[in-house]
């Protein structure tokens, strides 16, 4: 059985949520970024960690798209044109998402005060709304991948939630369209109300 530490309301969630679309039993431990737990298993102290047997996978997107070559499901292979078109969005969603809405909250919480630099908070709201017009504008059918669902689906609306709850402006029609029917998804409730129960809050 796979093993997840790291807290719901982190990229953990997607983990949770990709393995619960897979149907695949795991445990999870809600361990917190930095924490003891997580240090002994990953020194950098980030969050999602997963144990298979032996083995620790770091870092969500290496774990999602390790688990959907695995298990040969939500992605198209390796070697194919769709797969490194599929690769392309994740890569897209990672730099002009991900990269954005992490910078910004390491200058709202995460670095130390003296560090931080709130004035940039300005700028990188202005680039999120830029990035997120520019893929609604090529958003073509109901998924990233049109009418599949592949691993930057789960990135990218990860994001999205993140975004809306860090006070990001406001998404538009069509990605809170997606947003919409990517968490309308049962295996979303699954993993947030299993995380839930195992106390570990609301997820990002």
């Amino acid at each position: 059985m796979y093993i997840i530490h790291g807290a719901i309301r982190s990229r953990t969630l997607r983990v949770l949520w990709l393995l619960e679309e897979l149907g695949i039993a795991y445990e999870h431990h809600p361990s917190p970024p930095r924490s003891d737990a997580v240090r002994a298993l990953n020194p950098s102290g980030k969050v999602p960690v997963l144990i298979d047997g032996d083995a620790v996978l770091t870092d969500s997107t290496a774990i999602l798209t390790w688990l959907a070559d695995r298990h040969g499901a939500l992605t198209f292979p390796a070697g194919s044109l769709d797969r490194a078109r599929q690769d392309a969005f994740t890569f897209r969603v990672l730099d002009e998402f991900d990269a954005t809405l992490w910078m910004a909250t390491k200058q709202t919480y995460v670095w130390p005060e003296e560090h931080r630099r709130p004035e940039i908070l300005d700028s990188l709201h202005w680039d999120f709304a830029r990035s997120a017009a520019r893929l609604a504008e090529t958003l073509d059918g109901p998924h990233l991948m049109g009418d599949a669902v592949t691993v930057p689906d789960f990135i990218l609306a990860h994001c999205l939630s993140w975004a809306k709850n860090a006070g990001f402006p406001p998404l538009g029609d069509r990605l809170t369209e997606y947003l919409g029917r990517m968490q309308a998804r049962p295996a979303y409730a699954r993993a947030t109300g299993a995380a839930a129960r195992s106390g570990a809050g609301t997820p990002a």
